[in-house]
């Protein structure tokens, strides 16, 4: 059986997924700002052979544009937050296998610079970096940036398109291999025959090129998606590596699992070019009597108001919030659709509302049990076709503490984890190549800005 994979879901704030739980005593996500605790969490996670350190992040608020933002403020909820582009340079120099997967929206930065930027994290570490692409959900952000309001959903996956066809050009298409030469006697740094400009010309974008740094290990870092509505999954099936998925079952998960396989195999790619991440959180005990304690300990400070401010649905724009029994069909939604469409698909019986939606997030892939029992469900999440778990934290750094002490050596012993990691990237780690394989959209662009030969026949009519 092969293992699973497991990535440690964060993000550089106080509160991130689950709300309130920063309060604890024995809590140090109030400590954010201070570099060494996260150097420390990610010398924990390699003790833990964690495969990946994923970042989530965001450019604005939760909730309405033009609506109060005191819940947020008081819940901490990922408000105030840094940037974790930023801190990735710092955790790649105290690691030596961690993955470094940071998330960044295609509103946020140009292309151009943020090509740069991941190019230079990758040599940085070894090529360990991964990128989350994503296309925002905040209409606050969307101001933030100088847009009147968040672009339409499917309209911002068109964005997209365009936006990885730069960094792809950049990425696999600028430089040619061999083009870095280091030739001290002969005074070349680089062979400018194999380093292009791009030219590209699109709807957003005009890009020159050529790509600054020259190629890092991997190139194209280890690709991340989590768009799950009909127009998220196409693109995700075209470009992903690796699919976030927060469904509420094995089943449902399977089932978006196959549909998104079926549609990369569609765009010519494999069905194992994908690969599938289900977020959980993982309350873990000695006994059952242990289990029950740590639970009721979390329910006590879990914020109900920081759950449903996330939840951002059900905010009127004064700040008010709709009743609990509305039902979420009758919410207009220009953002995490996904969510909604998976607790639909989990409540086939009836229209969920609101208060399901709030439930859901207080307990989003909640599994509780002993060691033994935990393996058995994350055996349920494989069987259904998940490679690996995105890992989220209750507390910093308790809850990976917790599973290296009291889940490791179980899912160990059971085939379920590895027991050392493979050398070299991220992406040979994963997938046996540090490169993007020939399936992929990006590798179209390889060799594609070099001036091509003459056939036989122009060379003869131009003489």
């Amino acid at each position: 059986m092969t293992h699973l994979l497991f990535n440690a879901f964060v993000m550089n704030t106080g509160s991130h997924i689950h709300h309130g739980q920063w309060r604890h005593p024995g809590a140090r996500q109030a400590e954010f700002n201070d570099v060494n605790l996260w150097i420390d969490l990610a010398k924990t996670l390699e003790a833990g052979l964690f495969d990946a350190m994923f970042f989530a992040d965001v450019t604005g608020l939760y909730g309405p544009a033009d609506g109060q933002y005191v819940d947020n403020v008081h819940e901490g909820l990922q408000i105030p937050s840094n940037d974790p582009a930023v801190l990735l340079g710092a955790l790649a120099t105290h690691t030596k296998h961690l993955g470094l997967a940071l998330t960044s929206n295609v509103m946020q930065n140009h292309p151009f610079n943020f090509a740069r930027q991941v190019s230079t994290l990758d040599h940085i570490s070894g090529g360990r970096i991964a990128w989350n692409v994503v296309t925002s959900t905040q209409e606050n952000a969307a101001r933030n940036f100088g847009l009147p309001a968040l672009v339409e959903h499917d309209a911002r996956y068109d964005w997209a398109d365009e936006y990885l066809e730069v960094v792809y050009k950049l990425w696999e298409g600028s430089w040619d291999d061999g083009a870095l030469l280091g030739d001290k006697e002969g005074g070349r740094f680089s062979d400018p025959a194999k380093i292009h400009k791009i030219y590209h010309e699109g709807p957003r974008y005009q890009v020159e090129g050529p790509h600054l740094p020259s190629p890092s290990p991997q190139r194209t870092p280890v690709l991340f998606q989590a768009g799950g509505s009909p127009r998220g999954t196409r693109f995700a099936a075209e470009n992903a590596e690796a699919v976030f998925i927060m469904t509420p079952n094995p089943g449902v998960a399977r089932d978006q699992i196959s549909r998104t396989r079926d549609l990369a195999v569609a765009a010519g790619r494999a069905p194992a070019d994908v690969t599938f991440y289900q977020g959980l959180t993982l309350v873990i005990g000695g006994s059952h009597e242990e289990v029950a304690a740590r639970e009721a300990e979390y329910l006590r400070y879990a914020s109900v108001t920081g759950y449903l401010t996330h939840a951002s649905l059900g905010i009127l724009p004064d700040g008010t919030r709709l009743p609990d029994d509305t039902l979420l069909k009758d919410i207009p939604n220009n953002g995490g659709r996904a969510h909604v469409e998976w607790l639909r698909r989990a409540t086939p019986d009836r229209e969920p509302t609101l208060a399901d939606l709030a439930g859901a997030r207080l307990r989003n892939g909640y599994v509780a049990g002993t060691a033994e029992e935990i393996a058995d469900q994350l055996g349920a999440w494989q069987a259904a076709g998940v490679d690996g778990i995105n890992l989220m934290n209750m507390r910093l750094p308790g809850t990976f503490e917790e599973f290296n002490e009291l889940l490791l050596p179980t899912l160990q012993r059971r085939g379920l984890a590895k027991t050392e990691y493979a050398e070299g990237t991220l992406r040979r780690k994963l997938f046996g190549t540090d490169r993007l394989n020939e399936r992929h959209p990006a590798a179209r662009y390889r060799g594609a800005f070099a001036p091509q030969p003459a056939s036989a026949g122009a060379s003869e009519r131009s003489r």
